[in-house]
């Protein structure tokens, strides 16, 4: 019997690069890899790059100069470099790098079979290409291993939107939807393994306008509809999104689908005109804020969450706190924050930048601001009755955590649960970044 061989992935970055670590496992297992949790055990070693945080290329290299180490004491380990850092630096990191035996792209990823195949004959396999053929039809047959309850499912990649700070376009390529019917059947695949829950990801989500199983055009709303009609399937999410795709039938739908979570990533990024006209948004902050009074008219009990950008360029301390006060008319279940830096590239990139300790300061008190909302609404939460979906013991004997609904984290002490059940439970506590829960039934 044959030894199979041993795969380690480091993921990095957002939801979309842990589906797509997913799929590149499963495009190995045909080669005979199986996955290890040890780097050290690993007969090939993939990092799954994210280029979006600061000097994301130089923590890769540092990573690469940790795993050539591991070369050194087993000479046929085999290193490679996926994601958006691959596709941005190519050949680059092979120069630099000499130990890393292949680069692919996350457009390519389906070619793995055939780039591992060379790496092992001695060869040096480069992908960065923005292939016509269609990854997930290459990669359609997954594995019939059970599943936990929740997973991702890719609908969507690519950005056509060009914000000034942002590489997506360049790393991930165009808007591209998947057809509706082979995003239903790979989501039927997932619920048969035992998926309850599944979100739809892509880099704008809402922008999707896949073929319809008919031929006709399908916008995300038409394919929550259809995902709805799939037993099993008890809660469905999205994110990504872009409030200038946020279209009426997508707002209805969160009023009136009942397996449509209550949470909704919606990115802002600047609550300044002036700012997010430099960051080439096209939307406005009274836009948003109209939006926002839309969507909770259709569903009134929606948690929120959001993204920020603080000292972009030419941002002063006034278009700093024009961003404070909409995050005080919002007010934030939770939201992800980050301090400007440059990427190569990027039109930002060439502008006059702000003060690295004024942009501390800012990002300081955004920070603080976000997390006294998201305490008020985790607290309101004592008392009320909600849905768990439980997913993984917690640290306590006897314990579960699972999420709420709104996305929150929740914590019950029973013995009784497992995996994968979704029961009601009464909040009687708020922690940190966590609530605390009793069984109902």
């Amino acid at each position: 019997m044959t030894t199979p061989k041993k795969l380690f992935i480091k993921t990095y970055g957002c939801q979309m690069n842990v589906y797509d670590s997913e799929r590149m496992a499963e495009a190995l297992g045909g080669q005979g890899y199986v996955e290890t949790s040890e780097a050290g055990e690993a007969d090939m070693i993939l990092l799954n790059t994210c280029h979006i945080r600061e000097k994301a290329a130089e923590k890769v290299y540092s990573e690469l100069g940790r795993m050539k180490a591991l070369k050194v004491e087993k000479p046929d380990l085999k290193i490679g470099v996926a994601g958006c850092v691959a596709q941005a630096e190519g050949a680059e990191i092979m120069r630099r790098q000499p130990a890393v035996d292949l680069v692919v792209g996350p457009q390519s990823y389906h070619r793995l079979p055939e780039m591992e195949a060379k790496a092992r004959a001695g060869e040096k396999a480069l992908d960065t290409d923005f292939p016509e053929e269609d990854k997930f039809e290459r990669l359609k047959s997954r594995p019939k291993a059970a599943r936990g309850p929740s997973a991702f499912l890719t609908v969507q990649e690519g950005c056509d939107k060009f914000c000034a700070f942002c590489v997506v376009p360049y790393t991930r390529g165009a808007e591209v939807s998947r057809p509706a019917a082979r995003v239903l059947d790979e989501a039927r695949d997932l619920v048969e393994r035992g998926v309850r829950e599944i979100t739809l990801l892509g880099q704008n989500v809402n922008a999707y306008h896949g073929v319809g199983p008919d031929g006709s055009d399908y916008t995300l709303a038409k394919l929550i509809w259809d995902l709805d009609k799939v037993d099993g399937l008890e809660r469905i999410r999205f994110t990504t999104s872009h409030p200038n795709d946020m279209t009426d039938d997508l707002i209805a739908a969160h009023g009136e689908c009942e397996k449509l979570m209550p949470y909704l990533h919606l990115p802002v990024q600047s609550g300044s005109d002036r700012v997010l006209k430099r960051m080439n948004r096209s939307h406005t902050a009274e836009s948003y804020l109209r939006l926002i009074e839309r969507i909770r008219a259709a569903r009134p009990d929606i948690l929120l969450s959001g993204d920020f950008i603080v000292g972009f360029p030419e941002e002063t301390e006034a278009d700093f706190q024009a961003t404070l006060d909409l995050i005080e008319e919002v007010k934030y279940g939770q939201a992800y924050s980050f301090k400007y830096s440059t990427r190569p590239g990027t039109p930002a990139a060439e502008r006059a930048q702000v003060d690295a300790d004024a942009a501390d300061d800012r990002l300081q008190r955004l920070q603080l601001l976000i997390t006294t909302q998201q305490r008020m609404i985790q607290d309101a939460m004592v008392g009320r009755t909600t849905r768990v979906l439980f997913e993984k013991p917690g640290r306590l004997d006897g314990q579960m955590v699972g999420k709420s609904e709104h996305l929150h984290a929740v914590h019950v002490a029973d013995p009784s649960l497992q995996r994968g059940d979704l029961r009601r439970v009464q909040i009687i506590g708020s922690g940190t970044n966590s609530l605390q829960g009793a069984l109902l039934d």
